[in-house]
């Protein structure tokens, strides 16, 4: 079976291959059952999850209900345990809205739930990242994920999410990181796309990553947090939700 998954991972493309999986998802579920990982977001249990990727496919890392990857579980955990998104009224925007969190956050009652895209079906508000149309100071939370390393002028996207972040107000950039890597490394010299996969990790990435994306966070004005939540984790627990150990959440304030 995942021979098979792993034929379809590199003939299909990635957006048809999601669309597929939504409808195939009841049978994933019901094949996959068991009770060694649990998806946190739904609370459902596996024997295993699915492999993802082109290249070299990740083993055993998308849910097979919420299709999920690592960084979603990571994320979901994370803002129940230590932030106030599911109790308190705020006003969120969501960049390219994910299929595992869409319809569970826009039916939270607490939430005015914008979502906002170039190209997304899910976005409310077709906009541009580096020209956004919100007025300043308008939102308390931005959830703004795997999203900058396709942005050309990263800058001008950072100023434009602190520009209409309240003052006070909180968001979550997560981004492809190489927490080995000093410095973020781009060469749009390299134009082949198989070559740009396996150097930026995907075609479409402009960059990849190092440690001073905080510092470049911290530049345009924001307070960041690097959160490690896998190190305050056991191992036992990592492996159960099937997380990627040593991840860390960007947590900035304005």
């Amino acid at each position: 079976m995942k021979k098979i998954f792993k034929f379809y991972l590199n003939l299909i493309p990635r957006p048809l291959l999601i669309k597929i999986s939504y409808l195939v998802r009841p049978l994933l579920v019901l094949y996959y059952s068991g009770n060694k990982y649990q998806d946190p977001i739904d609370g459902r249990t596996f024997r295993s999850f699915l492999p993802y990727g082109y290249e070299n496919p990740r083993e055993n890392v998308l849910s097979p209900s919420t299709l999920s990857l690592e960084r979603h579980r990571l994320l979901w955990l994370f803002l129940k345990k230590n932030t106030n998104f599911f109790q308190d009224n705020l006003r969120v925007l969501h960049f390219a809205p994910e299929q595992a969190f869409y319809k569970r956050f826009r039916e939270l009652k607490n939430l005015e739930y914008v979502t906002t895209d170039l190209n997304s079906p899910l976005a409310d508000v077709k906009a541009d990242i580096c020209n956004l149309p919100f007025e300043s100071n308008r939102f308390d939370v931005i959830l703004c994920n795997h999203v900058l390393e396709h942005i050309p002028n990263d800058t001008k996207a950072m100023e434009e999410l602190y520009r209409i972040l309240k003052p006070g107000g909180w968001g979550v950039f997560q981004i492809p990181q190489d927490l080995q890597r000093e410095k973020t490394f781009e060469d749009n010299s390299i134009i082949d796309k198989r070559e740009r996969a396996k150097i930026f990790g995907q075609y479409d990435h402009v960059r990849i990553y190092g440690r001073d994306y905080f510092e470049k966070l911290r530049s345009i004005g924001f307070k960041v947090e690097e959160i490690n939540m896998t190190s305050k984790m056991a191992q036992e627990e990592i492996e159960k939700y099937r997380l990627a150990n040593g991840e860390i959440i960007p947590l900035v304030k304005k």
